[in-house]
């Protein structure tokens, strides 16, 4: 797939300290639009602060995320909640669904939220769960399922609203191998349909493969192919720790 000619997100010289550790120092990189891009390497590289940043999770002590316009760090949190609920997709590093909650509801919950009738939210909801085939799942809690089907109900989560961009940490990282590979297929099928943008972070190299550029991050240092570098900043580099 070629990227919009225009980046949907840019971050210029993030940096974001946790008391006397630096976690990233002045990372810079963009993200177009429909674009699937994978953020690699090894465990303490920075990956998950990063996709803090960019998500609006959290504000970085210094530098910028400009997304579609908005500068991402200048939102209210309100503002930037909302951002989350509307445009982004997120799917933590260990699912982090409402243990309460049965994985229909946990589905259901981010269109309710945006005030989807139940039964539509339910109809969405499973509709999701059977593409990614934990459907059988609906009625179980998170306690009550597997690492992996979990794992499912939380990329469906992540997608049912129709983000604009899905950030995905460790996707696969509590699948097997056969089950990995379904879960990315359909994953990237449906970013491809719906036209919008995938950022990966992974350190397996099976899952940056299904991406059309990959960011690595390799001591403390990430070298990067960015497509708009020349226009905004001259081989995009990130410097960090997790």
């Amino acid at each position: 797939m070629t990227p919009s000619t225009a980046p949907l997100i840019t971050a210029r010289g993030l940096e974001k300290a946790y008391g006397r550790t630096d976690a990233l120092r002045g990372a810079s990189l963009t993200l177009g639009a429909g674009e699937i891009l994978a953020v690699t390497g090894a465990s303490g590289s920075g990956k998950s602060t990063l996709l803090h940043c960019l998500a609006g999770i959290v504000t970085p002590d210094s530098g910028s995320v400009r997304y579609d316009g908005k500068q991402v760090e200048n939102l209210s949190e309100a503002q930037r909640t909302e951002l989350r609920r509307t445009d982004f997709g997120i799917l933590f590093q260990f699912g982090q669904l409402i243990p309460e909650l049965s994985a229909m509801d946990n589905v259901a919950l981010p269109l309710l939220l945006a005030g989807v009738r139940r039964a539509a939210a339910h109809q969405q909801a499973a509709d999701w769960l059977g593409k990614f085939g934990v459907y059988g799942q609906a009625r179980l809690r998170p306690g009550e399922m597997s690492g992996g089907q979990a794992q499912r109900v939380s990329l469906a989560r992540a997608l049912v609203t129709g983000p604009k961009v899905v950030f995905a940490d460790e996707p696969t990282g509590a699948l097997d191998t056969l089950t990995g590979e379904q879960v990315m297929t359909t994953l990237v099928q449906s970013a491809r349909e719906s036209g919008c943008a995938v950022v990966l972070i992974t350190h397996d190299a099976q899952v940056a493969a299904y991406a059309d550029r990959e960011v690595v991050l390799r001591d403390g240092v990430v070298k990067a192919d960015e497509p708009w570098a020349a226009e905004h900043f001259s081989r995009a580099e990130v410097r960090g720790n997790d």
